[in-house]
């Protein structure tokens, strides 16, 4: 096997600002495929493409009988702008590599090298290249399409680079450790009419502040302030001129919570606040609300056994981290597999995921890529 040599890493840090200049977004990662399936051919590994549209799948050792690990990577960018200023910045208009796909990818793709090259490595070893991570959930899409059907992984596992944990350290935990996505859209509905005259038509706007504030107090008042919750108003629209009351608002936000107990409360609570609102204003409304992505929610044995990984690896213990309100995708491939995520240290001083200004951590790689490796490895013994 290779060994990870700072020539080995300088190759995976090319990889990675290739990736990083050709950024495409969900469903429509072609060339990133093209790359990938290049580069996993050239190991001698099995591939096969199609699944989710773009998702590509490689297989070590394909023909081994007995247990086996599938290791996940995402694949997509995000619709931002970068400006980064970097030498290998997005070639791509206002597309950009904002979470650090690029690296998750060029680790794995790392990791697939290594592995290949090791012929103590007798398991069947499976890589997930999976797209459309960001708001459209291509996880659930790649099991819809039959990803479980064609791996018969035991396990599964995955990795997400974090700002604010220093390189070197890896963080995971237990049970819960990022939030399920749920998003809603009110729309209120009223008689519009001239502003002078606002007894003569109903008052959306005041009516939609109004159930903004009480949206609000749901988490602090309904829900039970020792399980973690979040509710966001994100975005509000209504109105033409300043001398007409509208007949429409429309509002929409997002919901985060760790089980489906409160997704439950979340879900019914504010719709009681929206007939509320309505009965104080009398208006009509519709509702929509929508549950995009399932909690991340770690499995006990598998989160042991990565934590032992990781002490090889980073020769420290894991962080114990705080769950996040943020959500992950890979959370549905734990629904199906046991299995772990963890969080990868980007620096101390990283940009935050999602901003124009993010790059993901070179230095961070060889963690990364060592840690994939010797799950593989371990897995096999353990």
């Amino acid at each position: 096997m290779e060994a990870i040599t700072q020539s080995f890493i300088n190759e995976v840090i090319l990889w990675r600002h290739q990736i990083h200049s050709n950024p495409e977004t969900a469903f429509e990662e072609v060339s990133t495929a093209d790359f990938l399936v290049s580069k996993l051919e050239s190991f001698g590994l099995e591939v096969h493409r199609g699944l989710a549209k773009t998702g590509v799948v490689a297989t070590l050792n394909k023909d081994s009988l007995g247990k086996s690990i599938a290791l996940r990577a995402d694949m997509d960018a995000l619709d931002i702008k970068e400006e980064t200023l970097l030498s290998y910045s997005s070639k791509n208009s206002n597309k950009m590599h904002a979470c650090g796909h690029d690296g998750h990818m060029a680790m794995l793709l790392g990791a697939a090298k290594l592995l290949s090259q090791d012929s103590s490595v007798t398991g069947k070893v499976h890589f997930i290249f999976q797209p459309a991570e960001e708001n459209v959930a291509g996880g659930k899409v790649m099991i819809d399409d039959g990803l479980f059907d064609l791996i018969d992984c035991d396990e599964v596992y995955g990795m997400h680079n974090w700002p604010g944990i220093e390189v070197g350290v890896i963080g995971v935990k237990k049970g819960a450790i990022m939030a399920s996505n749920d998003n809603f859209e009110i729309k209120l509905n009223g008689a519009s009419g001239h502003a002078a005259l606002p007894h003569l038509s109903n008052d959306v706007i005041s009516a939609g502040c109004s159930l903004v504030t009480s949206l609000n107090q749901i988490v602090s008042r309904v829900q039970n302030t020792q399980v973690p919750t979040v509710l966001s108003v994100t975005k509000i629209e209504a109105g033409s001129a300043y001398n007409i009351l509208p007949e429409e608002i429309v509002i929409w936000g997002t919901v985060r919570t760790f089980d489906k107990k409160s997704q439950d409360l979340i879900e019914e609570s504010i719709e009681k606040s929206i007939n509320s609102t309505c009965l104080e204003y009398n208006l009509k409304y519709t509702f929509e609300y929508n549950r995009c992505y399932v909690p991340t929610i770690n499995h006990a044995k598998q989160t042991e056994f990565s934590q032992k990984i990781i002490k090889k690896v980073t020769q420290k213990e894991a962080l114990a981290v705080i769950p996040s309100m943020a959500a992950e995708d890979f959370g549905f491939m734990l629904e199906q597999k046991p299995g772990c995520l963890v969080w990868l240290g980007n620096g101390k001083n990283s940009k935050s995921l999602h901003n124009s200004k993010y790059d993901f951590n070179d230095d961070a790689l060889s963690f990364g890529i060592n840690y994939w490796v010797q799950l593989a490895k371990e897995y096999f013994v353990k």
